[in-house]
This record gives structure tokens, sequence and C-alpha cells, in this order.
């Protein structure tokens, strides 16, 4: 899971692998890992989930954690622009650290689409250099199973 600071990463985990949603906000310190066997296709696989604190300008990721990743969901806040922008610069810093790995670009925060500030030209055009992008919601389960069911179908190839 990566992302900038508070785009929901821990909300969507949490979502996924215990059908919880919580409004209380709790700063992700380091790394929480959670694991969740999931059915793709005909294969039970594990899916082992490194929820990486948000990067922001004070804090970096550590990319020592990405090290043997099979694949990737890439968070952004659909109510904040800036993090759309931080999930390019990331994807492009990941390429760089380790390699071509399998990713799910998820924008989160579709309950509250009418606070969107995305621009749809990036959007369509990350759509267009073959980005998968998934909209969601942590808080109403929207796309959360979906996202992740893509991002084990890309690792599984």
């Amino acid at each position: 899971m990566l992302g900038s600071f508070a785009v929901g990463k821990t909300s969507l985990v949490r979502r996924f692998v215990e059908s919880i949603y919580s409004d209380v906000y709790q700063t992700t310190v380091g790394v929480k890992i959670d694991k969740k066997n999931v059915q793709v296709e005909d294969k039970e696989i594990s899916l082992v989930l490194w929820d990486i604190y948000g990067e922001d300008d004070y804090q970096k990721v550590r990319w020592t954690y990405l090290r043997g990743a099979s694949g990737y969901l890439l968070v952004a806040d659909g109510t904040r622009k800036a993090t759309l922008e931080k999930a390019v610069s990331l994807e492009q810093k990941v390429r760089e650290e380790a390699g071509v790995i399998p990713f799910v670009l998820v924008i989160n925060k579709s309950d509250l689409i009418r606070d969107w500030e995305l621009d749809p030209a990036l959007e369509s055009q990350l759509t267009a250099q073959g980005w998968s992008i998934l909209r969601s919601s942590a808080k109403t389960g929207e796309g959360v199973e979906e996202s992740f069911a893509l991002l084990a179908r890309k690792m599984l190839g």
C-alpha cells in the first residue's frame, strides 16, 4: 500500500481484511502487516499486505519495504488533487528503485465524489499509458474487493 499521508490506505486494508471501517484517523507508524487469502480463478493465494506510512514533505517511503514485492496498490484521495500527483511520482520512484512491479491505482473516497478535485485529463492520460485505475470508498466498501482482486490477477500474470 503506497500513497500520500491520509489517503485511506489503512482504512482500505481494514475494510478488505476485517470488513471494518472507522472514522477515527490513526497515523501509521512504520509499517503494519496484514494477511488475507483470496481466490483468483482456480487458485487460492495469500496476500501479505504491507500498509506503509504515507509519504509527505517530511517523511519519505523507505524503499527497502518494496524489496520482494509482487505488486502494490497505489492510493490517492479523490478530494485532494495533490495526492494523485504524489501517486504518479511514487510510481516513477518505484520503477527506479524496484523495477516494473504490477500495481493498481485506487482513487479512494468515492463516497465524497462531490468534493473531488481530480483532473480528468490526468486520469485519462494515465489510463492511456496502461494504468489500471479503480475508484473506491473504504467507508462504504465500494471498489475495495475489486481493487485487491485486480491486483491479485495482475500479480499472477
